[in-house]
């Protein structure tokens, strides 16, 4: 099991940036993809980015596609989400999320695909 720290969210306004981190401990997220998902309040948990264990792909949800970016820093064991021109809709309690079967030859982007969660981020944003 790997454990996940979610960072960097907080209240911002329409249009702002925010970077989000995700550090990991307890094994080396090299093989594994990762994941960023969101939850606003009354819905369901939302797939918005994913990026495969080599760093060579990535996925993302359309409603954010051309402003957020995924990441991964083997070295740092890190995952990264770079959120630009952010929007109201945005807002919600931002999760990471790690694929712990070893060298998937995708981007998983399915919830049921990730086993292990970080404890989430709240972004708000404001108009």
């Amino acid at each position: 099991q790997v454990q996940l720290v979610d960072s960097g969210g907080g209240l911002v306004q329409a249009g702002d940036s925010l970077r989000l981190s995700c550090v990991a401990s307890g094994r080396t997220l090299s093989g594994y993809a990762m994941g960023w998902f969101r939850q606003a309040p009354g819905k369901a948990r939302e797939f918005v980015a994913a990026i495969k264990w080599s760093g060579g792909s990535t996925k993302y949800a359309n409603s954010v596609k051309g402003r957020f970016t995924i990441s991964k820093d083997n070295a740092k064991n890190t995952v990264y989400l770079q959120m630009n021109s952010l929007k109201p809709e945005d807002t919600a309690v931002y999760y990471c999320a790690a694929d712990t079967r070893y060298y998937t030859m995708y981007v998983p982007t399915g919830l049921s695909q990730y086993e292990d969660w970080g404890q989430g981020t709240q972004v708000t944003v404001s108009s």
